[in-house]
Protein backbone atom coordinates (compact mmCIF):
# COMPACT_ATOMS: atom_id res chain seq x y z
CA UNK A 1 0.00 0.00 0.00
CA UNK A 2 1.41 3.39 -0.93
CA UNK A 3 0.49 6.99 -0.21
CA UNK A 4 1.68 10.22 -1.74
CA UNK A 5 4.62 11.51 0.26
CA UNK A 6 5.15 15.08 1.33
CA UNK A 7 8.42 17.02 1.51
CA UNK A 8 10.02 16.73 -1.91
CA UNK A 9 10.62 18.76 -5.04
CA UNK A 10 11.68 18.15 -8.62
CA UNK A 11 15.31 19.00 -9.18
CA UNK A 12 16.74 20.81 -12.20
CA UNK A 13 18.20 17.52 -13.42
CA UNK A 14 14.83 15.77 -13.44
CA UNK A 15 15.45 13.88 -10.22
CA UNK A 16 13.05 14.05 -7.30
CA UNK A 17 14.76 15.38 -4.17
CA UNK A 18 13.31 14.16 -0.88
CA UNK A 19 13.39 16.92 1.74
CA UNK A 20 12.08 14.93 4.71
CA UNK A 21 15.47 14.24 6.26
CA UNK A 22 18.91 15.84 5.93
CA UNK A 23 20.09 13.18 3.48
CA UNK A 24 18.16 14.88 0.66
CA UNK A 25 18.10 11.70 -1.44
CA UNK A 26 17.97 12.45 -5.18
CA UNK A 27 15.92 9.83 -7.00
CA UNK A 28 15.46 8.65 -10.54
CA UNK A 29 12.39 6.65 -11.60
CA UNK A 30 11.98 3.53 -9.45
CA UNK A 31 14.72 4.46 -6.98
CA UNK A 32 14.22 4.36 -3.21
CA UNK A 33 15.70 6.69 -0.65
CA UNK A 34 18.29 5.51 1.83
CA UNK A 35 15.40 4.87 4.24
CA UNK A 36 14.01 2.23 1.79
CA UNK A 37 10.38 3.24 2.25
CA UNK A 38 10.20 6.43 0.16
CA UNK A 39 10.05 5.59 -3.54
CA UNK A 40 9.85 7.53 -6.79
CA UNK A 41 6.93 6.50 -8.99
CA UNK A 42 6.77 8.63 -12.12
CA UNK A 43 6.72 12.29 -11.17
CA UNK A 44 5.74 11.73 -7.54
CA UNK A 45 7.28 10.44 -4.34
CA UNK A 46 5.36 7.81 -2.39
CA UNK A 47 5.56 6.20 1.04
CA UNK A 48 5.06 2.58 0.02
CA UNK A 49 4.75 1.22 3.57
CA UNK A 50 1.75 3.38 4.48
CA UNK A 51 -0.81 1.30 6.37
CA UNK A 52 1.47 -1.66 7.06
CA UNK A 53 3.23 -2.61 10.27
CA UNK A 54 5.97 -5.02 11.25
CA UNK A 55 3.88 -5.93 14.29
CA UNK A 56 2.01 -4.61 17.31
CA UNK A 57 2.82 -5.03 20.99
CA UNK A 58 1.50 -3.58 24.24
CA UNK A 59 4.43 -2.35 26.34
CA UNK A 60 4.86 -0.40 29.57
CA UNK A 61 5.37 3.29 28.77
CA UNK A 62 8.61 3.14 30.81
CA UNK A 63 10.12 0.90 28.13
CA UNK A 64 10.17 3.71 25.52
CA UNK A 65 11.76 4.98 27.87
CA UNK A 66 9.46 7.64 29.31
CA UNK A 67 9.53 8.00 33.09
CA UNK A 68 7.52 11.22 33.40
CA UNK A 69 4.67 10.56 30.98
CA UNK A 70 1.60 8.72 32.30
CA UNK A 71 3.69 6.36 34.49
CA UNK A 72 2.63 2.75 34.75
CA UNK A 73 0.31 2.83 31.75
CA UNK A 74 0.27 0.54 28.69
CA UNK A 75 1.20 1.84 25.25
CA UNK A 76 0.42 0.22 21.90
CA UNK A 77 3.77 0.04 20.11
CA UNK A 78 4.49 -0.63 16.47
CA UNK A 79 6.99 0.03 13.71
CA UNK A 80 7.37 -0.48 9.99
CA UNK A 81 10.54 -1.21 7.99
CA UNK A 82 13.58 0.82 7.06
CA UNK A 83 15.49 3.68 8.69
CA UNK A 84 17.24 6.88 7.63
CA UNK A 85 20.28 6.23 9.84
CA UNK A 86 22.89 3.52 9.45
CA UNK A 87 23.76 2.80 13.08
CA UNK A 88 26.36 0.06 13.36
CA UNK A 89 25.02 -0.75 16.84
CA UNK A 90 21.30 -0.92 15.93
CA UNK A 91 19.37 -3.14 18.36
CA UNK A 92 16.31 -3.37 16.09
CA UNK A 93 18.18 -4.04 12.84
CA UNK A 94 15.87 -6.90 11.81
CA UNK A 95 13.20 -4.24 11.17
CA UNK A 96 15.08 -0.99 10.73
CA UNK A 97 17.52 -2.49 8.22
CA UNK A 98 14.91 -4.63 6.49
CA UNK A 99 14.78 -4.40 2.71
CA UNK A 100 11.91 -6.87 2.47
CA UNK A 101 8.34 -5.60 2.38
CA UNK A 102 7.26 -9.00 3.72
CA UNK A 103 8.49 -7.68 7.06
CA UNK A 104 5.30 -5.60 7.04
CA UNK A 105 2.96 -8.40 7.98
CA UNK A 106 -0.01 -6.51 9.39
CA UNK A 107 -2.24 -4.07 7.48
CA UNK A 108 -3.68 -1.27 9.59
CA UNK A 109 -5.42 1.95 8.64
CA UNK A 110 -4.85 4.95 10.92
CA UNK A 111 -8.33 4.60 12.40
CA UNK A 112 -7.77 0.90 13.08
CA UNK A 113 -4.58 1.61 15.04
CA UNK A 114 -6.30 4.25 17.18
CA UNK A 115 -9.33 2.04 17.81
CA UNK A 116 -7.07 -0.90 18.72
CA UNK A 117 -5.29 1.20 21.32
CA UNK A 118 -8.55 2.35 22.84
CA UNK A 119 -10.05 -1.17 22.82
CA UNK A 120 -7.10 -2.51 24.80
CA UNK A 121 -6.96 0.25 27.39
CA UNK A 122 -3.77 1.83 26.06
CA UNK A 123 -3.33 5.48 26.97
CA UNK A 124 -1.01 6.05 24.01
CA UNK A 125 0.32 4.75 20.71
CA UNK A 126 4.11 4.62 20.33
CA UNK A 127 5.77 4.94 16.93
CA UNK A 128 8.90 2.94 17.60
CA UNK A 129 11.17 -0.04 16.68
CA UNK A 130 12.25 1.81 13.54
CA UNK A 131 12.25 5.60 13.21
CA UNK A 132 8.80 7.15 12.64
CA UNK A 133 10.33 10.13 10.85
CA UNK A 134 10.53 8.02 7.70
CA UNK A 135 6.82 7.15 7.81
CA UNK A 136 5.74 10.67 8.80
CA UNK A 137 2.56 10.67 6.70
CA UNK A 138 1.32 7.44 8.28
CA UNK A 139 2.33 8.52 11.80
CA UNK A 140 0.62 11.93 11.67
CA UNK A 141 -2.54 10.41 10.21
CA UNK A 142 -2.67 7.89 13.05
CA UNK A 143 -1.99 10.68 15.53
CA UNK A 144 -5.01 12.61 14.25
CA UNK A 145 -7.24 9.56 14.71
CA UNK A 146 -5.82 8.94 18.19
CA UNK A 147 -6.63 12.45 19.32
CA UNK A 148 -10.27 11.93 18.36
CA UNK A 149 -10.33 9.11 20.93
CA UNK A 150 -8.20 10.85 23.60
CA UNK A 151 -5.32 8.45 22.93
CA UNK A 152 -1.89 10.09 23.20
CA UNK A 153 0.94 9.84 20.68
CA UNK A 154 4.56 8.98 21.46
CA UNK A 155 7.50 9.18 19.06
CA UNK A 156 10.66 7.20 19.71
CA UNK A 157 13.02 8.81 17.26
CA UNK A 158 16.58 9.79 16.42
CA UNK A 159 15.27 13.22 15.44
CA UNK A 160 16.97 13.17 12.04
CA UNK A 161 14.54 15.42 10.18
CA UNK A 162 14.74 18.70 8.26
CA UNK A 163 13.64 22.13 9.43
CA UNK A 164 10.87 21.94 6.83
CA UNK A 165 9.30 18.69 8.09
CA UNK A 166 10.07 19.02 11.81
CA UNK A 167 7.01 21.10 12.82
CA UNK A 168 4.40 18.74 11.37
CA UNK A 169 6.01 15.69 12.94
CA UNK A 170 6.58 16.98 16.47
CA UNK A 171 3.33 18.94 16.75
CA UNK A 172 1.49 15.67 16.09
CA UNK A 173 3.13 14.09 19.14
CA UNK A 174 2.22 14.35 22.83
CA UNK A 175 5.56 12.93 23.95
CA UNK A 176 8.88 11.99 22.41
CA UNK A 177 11.95 10.12 23.45
CA UNK A 178 14.76 11.39 21.25
CA UNK A 179 18.02 9.48 20.91
CA UNK A 180 21.05 11.70 21.40
CA UNK A 181 23.51 9.09 20.24
CA UNK A 182 26.67 11.03 20.95
CA UNK A 183 27.94 14.58 21.11
CA UNK A 184 30.54 14.75 18.35
CA UNK A 185 30.25 14.91 14.58
CA UNK A 186 32.92 12.18 14.49
CA UNK A 187 30.67 9.77 16.36
CA UNK A 188 27.63 10.50 14.21
CA UNK A 189 29.53 10.19 10.94
CA UNK A 190 31.48 7.07 11.92
CA UNK A 191 28.76 5.05 13.64
CA UNK A 192 25.44 6.36 12.31
CA UNK A 193 26.26 7.79 8.88
CA UNK A 194 24.48 10.99 9.90
CA UNK A 195 25.18 14.42 11.38
CA UNK A 196 24.77 15.78 14.91
CA UNK A 197 23.41 19.27 14.26
CA UNK A 198 19.96 18.30 12.89
CA UNK A 199 19.44 16.11 15.96
CA UNK A 200 20.28 18.97 18.32
CA UNK A 201 17.94 21.21 16.34
CA UNK A 202 15.15 18.64 16.71
CA UNK A 203 15.66 18.34 20.45
CA UNK A 204 15.64 22.09 21.01
CA UNK A 205 12.62 22.50 18.75
CA UNK A 206 10.57 19.74 20.37
CA UNK A 207 11.31 21.04 23.88
CA UNK A 208 10.89 24.75 23.24
CA UNK A 209 8.43 25.03 20.34
CA UNK A 210 5.87 22.27 20.92
CA UNK A 211 3.63 20.99 23.70
CA UNK A 212 5.18 17.51 23.55
CA UNK A 213 6.83 16.11 26.66
CA UNK A 214 10.44 15.21 25.78
CA UNK A 215 12.95 12.82 27.32
CA UNK A 216 16.40 11.94 25.94
CA UNK A 217 18.21 8.63 25.63
CA UNK A 218 21.98 8.29 25.35
CA UNK A 219 23.33 4.81 24.56
CA UNK A 220 26.87 4.78 25.96
CA UNK A 221 29.32 2.69 23.93
CA UNK A 222 32.69 1.96 25.57
CA UNK A 223 35.48 3.88 23.90
CA UNK A 224 33.18 5.78 21.53
CA UNK A 225 30.99 8.28 23.40
CA UNK A 226 31.52 7.55 27.10
CA UNK A 227 34.28 9.97 28.09
CA UNK A 228 33.62 12.31 30.99
CA UNK A 229 34.37 15.30 28.78
CA UNK A 230 31.89 14.38 26.05
CA UNK A 231 29.16 13.49 28.54
CA UNK A 232 29.75 16.75 30.40
CA UNK A 233 29.56 18.84 27.23
CA UNK A 234 26.37 17.06 26.24
CA UNK A 235 24.72 17.68 29.59
CA UNK A 236 25.80 21.32 29.59
CA UNK A 237 24.17 21.71 26.17
CA UNK A 238 20.94 20.08 27.35
CA UNK A 239 20.68 22.35 30.40
CA UNK A 240 21.51 25.48 28.38
CA UNK A 241 19.14 24.73 25.50
CA UNK A 242 16.37 22.66 27.06
CA UNK A 243 16.39 23.47 30.75
CA UNK A 244 17.01 21.35 33.82
CA UNK A 245 13.80 19.33 33.76
CA UNK A 246 14.29 17.28 30.57
CA UNK A 247 15.04 13.75 31.79
CA UNK A 248 18.12 11.97 30.44
CA UNK A 249 18.42 8.19 30.23
CA UNK A 250 21.94 6.76 30.01
CA UNK A 251 21.58 3.22 28.72
CA UNK A 252 23.90 0.27 28.37
CA UNK A 253 25.21 -0.84 24.98
CA UNK A 254 25.06 -4.56 24.29
CA UNK A 255 26.98 -6.13 21.40
CA UNK A 256 24.72 -6.18 18.34
CA UNK A 257 24.54 -5.84 14.55
CA UNK A 258 27.98 -4.71 13.29
CA UNK A 259 29.54 -4.14 16.70
CA UNK A 260 29.59 -7.64 18.10
CA UNK A 261 33.26 -7.25 19.04
CA UNK A 262 32.59 -4.58 21.68
CA UNK A 263 32.05 -5.15 25.38
CA UNK A 264 28.81 -4.30 27.14
CA UNK A 265 28.75 -0.97 28.94
CA UNK A 266 29.72 -1.37 32.63
CA UNK A 267 27.16 -0.25 35.18
CA UNK A 268 29.84 1.99 36.67
CA UNK A 269 29.99 3.97 33.41
CA UNK A 270 26.24 4.57 33.50
CA UNK A 271 26.33 5.67 37.13
CA UNK A 272 29.23 8.02 36.40
CA UNK A 273 27.29 9.56 33.51
CA UNK A 274 24.28 10.02 35.77
CA UNK A 275 26.40 11.88 38.31
CA UNK A 276 27.96 14.07 35.60
CA UNK A 277 24.46 14.97 34.44
CA UNK A 278 23.29 15.81 37.95
CA UNK A 279 26.38 17.94 38.54
CA UNK A 280 25.65 19.80 35.29
CA UNK A 281 22.18 20.62 36.59
CA UNK A 282 20.02 17.87 35.06
CA UNK A 283 17.39 17.23 37.73
CA UNK A 284 16.20 13.83 36.49
CA UNK A 285 18.89 11.45 35.22
CA UNK A 286 18.40 7.69 34.90
CA UNK A 287 20.26 4.59 33.76
CA UNK A 288 18.78 1.83 31.61
CA UNK A 289 19.25 -1.63 30.10
CA UNK A 290 20.44 -2.75 33.54
CA UNK A 291 18.71 -3.45 36.84
CA UNK A 292 19.32 -0.68 39.37
CA UNK A 293 16.37 0.44 41.48
CA UNK A 294 18.08 3.53 42.90
CA UNK A 295 19.19 4.95 39.54
CA UNK A 296 15.93 4.08 37.77
CA UNK A 297 13.71 5.74 40.36
CA UNK A 298 12.53 9.37 40.42
CA UNK A 299 13.34 11.89 43.13
CA UNK A 300 11.71 15.16 44.11
CA UNK A 301 13.77 18.17 43.05
CA UNK A 302 12.48 20.06 46.10
CA UNK A 303 13.18 17.76 49.04
CA UNK A 304 15.08 14.86 47.49
CA UNK A 305 12.51 12.24 48.51
CA UNK A 306 12.13 9.17 46.30
CA UNK A 307 8.68 9.72 44.80
CA UNK A 308 8.54 6.98 42.15
CA UNK A 309 10.36 3.73 42.85
CA UNK A 310 10.95 1.53 39.81
CA UNK A 311 12.01 -2.09 39.73
CA UNK A 312 12.78 -2.52 36.04
CA UNK A 313 9.52 -1.24 34.51
CA UNK A 314 7.39 -1.98 37.55
CA UNK A 315 6.36 0.94 39.78
CA UNK A 316 6.91 -0.42 43.29
CA UNK A 317 6.25 2.77 45.28
CA UNK A 318 4.44 6.05 44.54
CA UNK A 319 4.67 9.23 46.59
CA UNK A 320 2.95 11.79 44.35
CA UNK A 321 -0.59 13.13 44.33
CA UNK A 322 -2.83 12.83 41.29
CA UNK A 323 -1.29 15.92 39.71
CA UNK A 324 2.32 14.78 40.14
CA UNK A 325 3.13 16.81 43.27
CA UNK A 326 5.42 15.44 45.96
CA UNK A 327 3.41 14.28 48.99
CA UNK A 328 6.20 15.41 51.32
CA UNK A 329 6.79 18.98 50.13
CA UNK A 330 4.35 19.73 47.32
CA UNK A 331 6.97 20.26 44.60
CA UNK A 332 5.63 19.56 41.13
CA UNK A 333 7.30 16.70 39.29
CA UNK A 334 7.78 17.81 35.66
CA UNK A 335 5.97 15.69 33.11
CA UNK A 336 2.47 14.48 32.32
CA UNK A 337 0.61 12.98 35.28
CA UNK A 338 -3.08 12.10 35.33
CA UNK A 339 -4.41 10.67 38.56
CA UNK A 340 -3.09 7.47 40.11
CA UNK A 341 -0.29 5.63 38.31
CA UNK A 342 -1.16 2.74 36.04
CA UNK A 343 -0.48 -0.85 37.05
CA UNK A 344 0.61 -2.36 33.74
CA UNK A 345 3.98 -3.27 35.25
CA UNK A 346 6.56 -5.23 33.26
CA UNK A 347 4.16 -7.01 30.92
CA UNK A 348 4.80 -7.15 27.20
CA UNK A 349 1.99 -8.53 25.07
CA UNK A 350 2.36 -9.05 21.31
CA UNK A 351 -0.89 -8.64 19.35
CA UNK A 352 -2.33 -9.53 16.03
CA UNK A 353 -4.38 -6.65 14.70
CA UNK A 354 -7.73 -8.46 15.10
CA UNK A 355 -6.90 -9.03 18.75
CA UNK A 356 -5.75 -5.46 19.11
CA UNK A 357 -9.03 -4.24 17.66
CA UNK A 358 -11.36 -6.33 19.76
CA UNK A 359 -9.41 -6.93 22.93
CA UNK A 360 -9.02 -10.62 22.25
CA UNK A 361 -12.78 -11.25 22.26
Amino acid sequence: MSEDARYWHMGDDGRIVCTLCPRYCSLREGQRGMCFVRLREGDRLVLDTYGRSSGFCIDPIEKKPLNHFLPGTPVLSFGTAGCNLACKFCQNHEMSKSRDVDTLAQAASPAMVAEAAQANGCRAVAYTYNDPVIFLEYAVDIAAECRKLDVKNVAVTAGYITDQARPEFFHAMDAANIDLKGFTERFYKKLTGAELKPVLDSIAYAVNETAAWVELTVLLIPGENDSDGEIGEMCDWVVANCGRDVPMHFTAFRPDHRMMDRAQTPVETLLRAREIARTAGVRHAYIGNVHHVEAQSSYCAGCGKRVIERDWHLISDWQLDGHGRCLACGTQMPGVFDGAPGDWGRKRRPLRLAEAMFGGR
